[in-house]
């Protein structure tokens, strides 16, 4: 599957429906953004059930802001429309399939009892 760019208009609707959503805040000047590039959009073809969407920062500062990200790439997993995951930094190939694994594994009702809690 290919990423999906997410922007302010796109990005809750995106992001709120059931299954997992990935998201990759990157810039087109940062080294590591580029560098991790390759490996999310493997990871993009491994992985049909899953939306790998994409945020560019430059042209998405809002999303940055509301978002707190502070450093790129930042990587986000969102499940159900929870967030369940967020790191920056590039991830190597083994350790982006490790996360993903994770949060396929979650128990998603535990969670949302924890949030409430």
């Amino acid at each position: 599957m290919a990423t999906v760019t997410l922007t302010a208009e796109n990005f809750d609707e995106v992001a709120q429906g059931d299954g997992i959503v990935l998201v990759d805040f990157w810039a087109e000047w940062c080294g590591p953004c580029r560098r991790f590039a390759p490996v999310y959009e493997k990871s993009a073809g491994k992985h049909d059930d899953i939306v790998f969407g994409k945020v560019d920062t430059e042209a998405q500062p809002e999303l940055s802001e509301r978002f707190g990200i502070a450093s790129i790439p930042t990587l986000m997993a969102i499940r159900d429309g929870v967030i369940v995951f967020a790191e920056p930094g590039a991830l190597p190939d083994s350790v982006l399939e490790n996360v993903i694994e994770q949060v396929r594994g979650l128990d998603m009702e535990d969670v949302r009892r924890r949030l409430e809690a």
